[in-house]
């Protein structure tokens, strides 16, 4: 269960929307739209194309798009948007947990430091895998790989102790990280 291509959640919008089929860019990406709550990535409102084109109808949900890059959000047609009335709430901005600002505490007591951004897997259906964070203190970001046992209270991020060993400094070693802490979960441990 290997973690392989990482970003970060807010390097996501203003990305142009490219279908595989015509190669055409039918959209940009608007929100991300996750769910701090479920820690779950759910899609995407987005923009027409062109100068002063403004909001798109349409969403795309995270089961409908292919592959996400630097340079593009992929689907394999433009079939792949969905009209906001059929996606429902599960897009929509207003009705996501929100934690970018969050203080993450361990359940040990350790003040971790406030989430400044969440972190997605790309390959394949595109997920949450963790949340970036920093200390008042600190210039240094790092990343938390995301796991069942976390919980909202109120302001505050909840995460088991056994987590802390998991946390990185780095995005390119935190693939490995979320990798292993999972295969650890997976086996019990």
């Amino acid at each position: 269960m290997a973690v392989k291509a990482l970003m970060r959640a807010g390097d996501v919008p203003g990305l142009p929307v490219v279908c595989i089929d015509s190669g055409e860019d039918v959209a940009e990406i608007r929100d991300v739209i996750y769910d701090g709550a479920e820690h779950k990535l759910h899609g995407f409102t987005l923009n027409k194309r062109g100068l002063l084109a403004g909001r798109l109808k349409q969403v795309l949900l995270i089961e409908n798009c292919t592959a996400i890059g630097a340079d593009a959000v992929m689907i394999n047609t433009v079939a792949n948007l969905t009209a906001q009335e059929e996606a429902g709430d599960v897009v929509s901005p207003k009705n996501a947990v929100h934690v970018i600002g969050n203080r993450v505490m361990s359940a040990n007591g350790s003040d971790l430091g406030e989430i400044i951004g969440v972190v997605i897997e790309t390959d394949g259906e595109p997920s949450a895998v963790g949340y970036e964070v920093k200390k008042a203190d600190s210039k240094e970001t790092r990343f938390i790989p995301i796991t069942e046992q976390m919980t909202i209270s109120g302001e505050n991020l909840l995460v088991p102790a056994e987590l802390e060993p998991f946390i990185t400094n780095d995005l390119a070693g935190f693939g490995a990280s979320v990798a292993t802490y999972r295969s650890g979960q997976l086996r019990g441990e």
